[in-house]
C-alpha cells in the first residue's frame, strides 16, 4: 500500500533508517516528547536525583525515548534500510 493510504504518522527516511514525522500528529507526538523529556530533566534536577543517583535519571530519559519509539514503530511506516529514491 501507498504511503498516502495507510495515513502513517511517521514516514520513513530516504537515507538510513529511521522515522521523520508525516502528519500533524506526527509533529505533536515529536514535540510532546521533547517537552517531556526538558520537563524530565527539571524534575530530576531539582529534586537533585541526577546528582544523587544519576542511573535513575538516565532511566528516565531511556523511558521517554522508548515510548517515543514504540509510538513511531506503531503508527509509522514499516522500518527498513533505505538508499534514496531509486528512479
Amino acid at each position: 500500500m501507498s504511503f498516502e493510504s495507510k495515513k502513517y504518522w511517521f514516514k520513513s527516511k530516504e537515507y538510513g533508517m529511521g522515522w521523520t514525522p508525516a502528519r500533524p500528529i506526527g509533529w505533536v507526538v515529536l514535540v510532546l516528547h521533547g517537552a517531556f523529556a526538558i520537563i524530565a530533566a527539571v524534575y530530576a534536577e531539582k529534586t537533585a536525583i541526577m546528582y544523587e543517583s544519576p542511573e535513575k535519571f538516565f532511566i528516565l530519559i531511556a523511558a521517554t525515548i522508548a515510548l517515543l519509539l514504540t509510538i513511531c514503530w506503531r503508527t509509522g511506516e514499516p522500518l527498513k534500510w533505505r538508499r534514496g529514491n531509486k528512479k
